[in-house]
This record gives C-alpha cells, structure tokens and sequence, in this order.
C-alpha cells in the first residue's frame, strides 16, 4: 500500500480521516519525511495505548531519533525527556510528581477560579459595540485556558502572554526545521525564565514543587528519584503546552459545533441534554488533537489484517479519525449530542491518560455555558469560513468570529 502523506496544514481533514479509514485499521503514513503507522481505529488505537509492547520513548526504542531530531521539524515532540515521552519505571515516576497538581480535590478548588476568570472575559466581550465581530478563539478560548495553566504554575504576568506564541509555534507543522529549532530555544529560554524566577521566589504552585523535587531528597517518590534538570525543563515545557492548546481546540470546536447546529443548542436549552453532553461529543467529533506524535513499537506486534509492525518502528495516533471510525459511529461527522456512545479517545488511553483531563473539561464546560447563557442570540458573523489551524496535530479553527447579538439583537 502507498504511504499516505499527512498534509501538514490540515486543509482537509474530512477527506484525510475518510481516507485513514478506508485503508483499515492501520496504514503506513509520511509526517513530514517521517515513517510510521498511523492508527485511526478506535478499537486498535485503546489496544495498543494500553499494550506494554508500545513506548513512547525514543531514545530507548526508536533507532530514527538521533537522525531525525537533528532535521525535523516535530523534534520537540520525541526529544523532550518527560511524562510524556517516558517509559515504565521512569513514566511512573514521572507521573507521580505531576499528579499532585491534578487531584481531584485540587480540581473542584481551581471550580470557583475558573468561573470567575470565565466571567471576567465575558465582562471583556460584552463591551463590544453591537454589530461588531469578534473572534472568540482569540478572545475566549485563548485567553481562558493559558490564564488557569497560569494560575497552576504560578506564571508570572509577564511571562503568561509570551508563551502563547512559542506553544502555537510548538503545534504548527508549517514551520522549517530552522524555524522550529528557533521556537523551541525561545520557549526553552521562558522556561529558564520561569524556573530562575521561582527559585528566587518559591510559591504555592506546580513549578516551586517541580524544581523542590529536583533538588531535594524530599522530592522522592516511593523510593523513586526527583527531577533531573532536563526533566524539570521538559515537565514544564509539557505542561504549558498539553494544557492549553487542547483546551483552545475544545472550546473553539464546542462553540463551532453549537451554532452550527441549531436544533442541538436547543436540546441543551431546553434541558434536554447537559453541558457534559457538548463537551463528551465535541471531544468525540473533534478531538482536539488530530494526530499525536509517536509511539515506537518494543517488538515485533501482529496486527488485524495481516500487518505487522517491526520492532522500532513508529506509531501515530490518529485521534480525530478514530472519533469518526464508521466501526463505532455510522454517522461518526454528525454533531449529535443525543447519542448513547459518546466514548473517544480524545484525552489518550492507559497509563499515558491524560493528567489534565478533568481540568479541560472543567474550563470546557464553564466556558461554553456562561458563554451561551450570557449571550443567548450568540452567532456566527456573516459569510463565515472556519478554516482550520495550520496542523497536522492541533485540531481546530483559525479564527472564530460571531455576533455576540445576532440577528434578533441584544435582549433586554
């Protein structure tokens, strides 16, 4: 079978997820000059997140990496040493360390400040003269997620604005390999910035536990080690990165699906389903992330239809043709929030999970309702076309304007 080339700015991702589907449940792809099977069944995809057989380690089993980190543009996704690339004991360990940040009672905590965060940007767009477009991916979706990984790292303001840019550069697959390089030195270089600023200040956040856990012994875990500095650069670079972008893509697509899709705002409306209902099928239909970089093969793995992947081999998964798979879904591109099965894959699998999970979906659900509760006749501007985001990861739209008032103006 031909090698299916990812298209790197994500123009048409339709025709690219029918097309990962009819090639079955695995089917060899190019990502940017890079080989791997890309995984686009959801059946498949659960199985081998959770197959101890697959790593997400290069730098033990990935013999491409040396090469390939010194010449393509997605290096800062396989070379980074952290949770998110480890492997077993080290995952564990890893893992461990972050966790504490996302417990569930740290999480009904962070409840309150997220809604009034929500309220104080709606406070921002209300003041929009009547008529007047504005861009709710930039000035919601944006701003809302970056604000709470704020709070959670304890960002300097200083800091919070100028990591924006480097995190979209991290997800943009149009850049050079020249152009990547540069972004990630700049986003190593606010890391430097913000670890330089938390020792001289520690605080009450997840950067003074993170830089405690690499330099005292009271950073073990279980008998497990700390952070070493790299570890420490790369956990903080993961957590920026994972716990914005993703939350942008799912309140721009829940908003998108939403007023695209009259009939099914009126079921939230009317009560009939609930804001967890928007955001489970949102994640579903539009997983936030398209494509998720990569997974290496620890042996020889036999898989449905035939096909083996060889030892060292790479794995993409391939998350938003998975939430359409005709296998699980018939009608896998429809918005439908009346749905039984709402399962998807969208935050991961197995012990890679996402950590974040609930918090994303905490800042999904409030955006979205005091969104449409604050602005019922909310609608897209005229002769809108949402084009996506250029990237083959980063699953979303480019810009987002509405009428905050639409054709019925503003209610008294």
């Amino acid at each position: 079978m031909d090698r299916l080339v990812l298209d790197p700015t994500g123009r048409d991702r339709d025709a690219e997820t029918a097309e990962l589907h009819a090639r079955g449940p695995a089917t060899p792809v190019d990502i940017l000059g890079v080989k791997a099977w890309a995984v686009a069944d959801p059946a498949l995809l659960e199985d081998l997140l959770k197959d101890p057989r697959v790593s997400k380690d290069g730098h033990r089993h990935w013999p491409e990496l040396p090469e390939v980190v010194t010449t393509w543009p997605l290096a800062l996704w396989v070379g980074v040493r952290s949770m998110f690339t480890a492997h077993g004991a080290d995952h564990r360990r890893l893992r461990r360390l972050v966790g504490t940040a996302f417990t569930a009672r740290r999480i009904n905590a962070l409840a309150g400040r997220v809604g009034e965060l929500t309220d104080a940007l709606l406070d921002d767009l209300a003041a929009t003269p009547p008529g007047t477009p504005v861009d709710l991916r930039e000035r919601l979706a944006y701003p809302l997620p970056i604000r709470v990984i704020a709070q959670l790292l304890g960002l300097p303001d200083e800091l919070t604005d100028r990591f924006r840019s480097h995190v979209d550069g991290a997800f943009d697959t149009t850049l050079t390999p020249a152009e990547s390089e540069a972004n990630a030195v700049a986003f190593y270089g606010m890391i430097d910035e913000l670890i330089a600023a938390k020792r001289r200040e520690p605080g009450d956040d997840l950067t003074s536990a993170l830089i405690a856990a690499c330099e005292s012994e009271a950073g073990a875990v279980d008998g497990d080690a700390g952070l070493s500095e790299q570890e420490l650069l790369d956990t903080l670079l993961l957590v920026v990165s994972a716990g914005y972008e993703t939350t942008v893509n799912l309140i721009d697509n829940g908003i998108a699906n939403l007023l695209g899709n009259p009939g099914q705002l009126a079921l939230v409306r009317e009560g009939k389903v609930g804001w967890e209902d928007v955001v489970e099928e949102t994640l579903r239909r539009d997983a936030p992330v398209a494509h998720l970089p990569l997974r290496y093969a620890v042996e020889d793995i036999e898989l449905p239809g035939g096909v083996t992947v060889r030892r060292g081999e790479a794995i993409l998964a391939a998350y938003a043709a998975a939430g359409r798979h005709p296998s699980r879904h018939a009608d896998g591109a429809v918005f439908d929030l009346t749905r039984e099965d709402k399962d998807h894959l969208a935050f991961g699998h197995g012990v890679h999970f996402c950590l974040g999970a609930p918090l994303g979906r905490l800042e999904g659900r409030t955006a979205l309702s005091k969104l449409f509760e604050r602005f019922p006749d909310l609608a897209l501007a005229p002769d809108t076309e949402l084009r996506p985001v250029e990237s083959l990861i980063s699953n979303g739209h480019r810009t987002l304007p509405v009428l905050l008032h639409g054709p019925r103006g503003p209610r008294a």
